[in-house]
């Protein structure tokens, strides 16, 4: 019993020394043909757009910004919620035994995030440029 179990896992063992193979034998080819020497420090620096890169790589991004961006996932999550539960609630009607369940559920959904919404609101998160 044990044998046969063991055997049903022989493709992945297959599949897994292949991958291995696969890779390591690409790694390996690359540093075989691959062109060493001949790099110069121009050629090592980043390319923008056939410029010169001047000043630092990243910049400070303010923190409205990331604070708008989680909102937008924040709603943007409300309407995944809210779209599949719309669609199939009319037939959600017809169990009398779950009908108030279900719309109470989707109230304190609604209502949780509306609470969300009027405390970004008062702390300012949408204002942009305060």
């Amino acid at each position: 019993m044990e044998t046969t179990q063991l055997l049903q896992y022989l493709g992945v063992l297959v599949l897994f020394v292949l991958a291995l193979a696969a890779t390591g034998g690409m790694i390996a080819i690359s540093n075989l043909i691959g062109k060493k020497g001949g790099r110069s420090r121009i050629k090592d620096t980043a390319y923008e757009c056939g410029m010169l890169p001047v000043g630092g790589g990243t910049t400070r991004m303010s923190m409205k910004f990331y604070l708008v961006a989680m909102l937008f996932i924040l709603f943007d999550i409300e309407v995944i919620f809210m779209y599949p539960w719309a669609v199939v609630y009319r037939a959600m009607l017809e169990d009398a035994a779950t009908r108030n369940l279900i719309l109470g559920a989707m109230l304190s959904f609604l209502g949780i995030l509306t609470v969300g919404y009027v405390y970004a609101l008062k702390k300012g998160a949408f204002h942009w440029r305060s």
